[in-house]
């Protein structure tokens, strides 16, 4: 009897442990999840302020050309909003105000300058003597801040420093506040009244064509449907391969609806979209990556082209060009006379290790594309080069077409330009009214080019 008391109080004891075990490994499993879950939050949050500190740094930068009341507000605006976008992204981090009280303040004293310079500019007046010392200082300023942040960025990714931990290198960017609380900035700024503002509505279309969202695609027009078999040879005859390498994956709605179709080519498996109303191949998509580049930048962009026109794309001209993971996407823009229509727009990727095709996106040009009744340029180029900074060099000028915020698109005199510090702007004179309707900057490092 005892001895089957003592089995049944072990074996009672074995199971009480190996519950206790379970429960605890559940829980820490959880804990480990959540642990997990937090650290990517809190490193996204990380990086969503880097990028908004960058985008920041950029607008400031851009302010600095803005010649006209009219570009003034435009700038000023967008300033507001990228400085706000960085105060709720700094709000989401695992620390307090204090612990970032300098980058903070920063931010914030932008934004309140930046919308007390809109609200100058929207009376008619352009930026003072005064105002642009401040803005070049907050630029300054805005630089180091976005260059310590990503150095952090780069921490974070490596592993050498965790999301928690930021507060610990607060010392990195004491001399960023040192500047600006030094003394360099006007009085007039620091004594800005705090104010509660409505967050201005912003439209970001991007440099080209980004604004396409819920307009009716123009080269679709009139066309008619198209079946399945019909799509299917559209996109074998488009690669240059058999209708019996294709097969349907899916279809789609949505603004333009389609067939979604895998296609084997060269051993791979490449995704291609094509528009159910016409038949026209939207987007092809190949998730191969090359270990290696063997061919240069200008002989991938001449691929691309070729591309292009062996396809009925005609008169395409590059525009700008990015190389990540040994791939070349190159951006074409449509010439219409001497008119580069930048809403036109097609996207063209290329392998560097032996040229292939593994990219290639449509949706702008088949969205916007059409032959335009471009309007008569009432201001001409040396009128509109007055408008120009004299602070930048002139290097090259011509007539653009650029979409603007409502989905419309203004013929402007695009002139490309470059600052004492060697950067490059393209700045847009509206050709019919006169006006500074943008101002790009032009980044360029061993990656390409890209307009922001």
């Amino acid at each position: 009897m005892r001895r089957k008391t003592a089995i049944l109080a072990i074996s009672y004891l074995t199971c009480a442990v190996i519950a206790l075990g379970i429960f605890s490994w559940v829980h820490y499993a959880r804990a480990e999840r959540y642990a997990q879950f937090m650290r990517s939050r809190y490193q996204y949050s990380f990086n969503e302020l880097v990028n908004s500190m960058s985008e920041l740094d950029y607008a400031l930068q851009k302010s600095i050309y803005a010649t006209s009341p009219s570009m003034a507000t435009s700038i000023c605006t967008e300033i507001f909003g990228k400085a706000m976008m960085a105060q709720m992204s700094l709000g989401t981090l695992p620390f307090s105000t204090q612990e970032l009280e300098q980058t903070a303040s920063f931010i914030s004293r932008v934004g309140d300058y930046s919308l007390a310079l809109s609200r100058s500019a929207a009376r008619g007046n352009a930026f003072s003597e005064e105002e642009l010392n401040n803005l070049i200082q907050l630029s300054d300023t805005a630089s180091l801040l976005a260059q310590n942040l990503r150095e952090l960025q780069i921490d974070l990714s490596d592993g050498h420093l965790a999301a928690q931990e930021i507060e610990a290198s607060q010392d990195r960017m004491d001399k960023v506040e040192a500047q600006f609380l030094s003394g360099q900035l006007s009085d007039n700024m620091r004594k800005i009244e705090q104010e509660f503002p409505e967050v201005p509505t912003l439209i970001y279309d991007g440099p080209y064509s980004q604004h396409i969202t819920g307009m009716k695609p123009r080269t679709l027009e009139g066309l008619e449907e198209v079946d399945e078999n019909e799509a299917r040879k559209a996109a074998a005859t488009f690669l240059g391969i058999s209708e019996g390498r294709v097969y349907l994956a899916s279809t789609s709605e949505g603004q333009i609806p389609a067939y979604h179709f895998n296609a084997k080519v060269n051993g791979g498996e490449m995704s291609v979209v094509v528009t159910r109303q016409g038949g026209k191949v939207m987007t092809v998509i190949s998730p191969r990556r090359p270990e290696s580049a063997e061919i240069n930048e200008k002989e991938a962009v001449q691929i691309a082209k070729r591309f292009l026109e062996r396809r009925g794309y005609k008169n395409m001209v590059e525009s700008y060009y990015m190389i990540q993971n040994n791939i070349l996407t190159a951006n074409f823009a449509y010439k219409q006379g001497d008119v580069i229509c930048y809403p036109d727009l097609v996207k063209v990727s290329v392998a560097l290790d032996t040229g292939a095709i593994v990219g290639f996106e449509a949706r702008g040009y088949i969205t916007a594309h059409y032959e335009r009744d471009l309007p008569q340029v009432k201001v001409s180029v040396d009128e509109a080069r007055k408008l120009v900074s004299s602070q930048l060099e002139l290097l090259a000028e011509g007539l653009a077409l650029i979409p603007t915020d409502g989905k419309y698109e203004t013929l402007c005199h695009e002139f490309k330009c470059r600052s004492e510090d060697d950067r490059h702007y393209i700045v847009y004179v509206n050709a019919v009214t006169g006006y500074q309707e943008r101002i790009l900057i032009l980044l360029e490092d061993e990656s390409g080019q890209l307009t922001i």
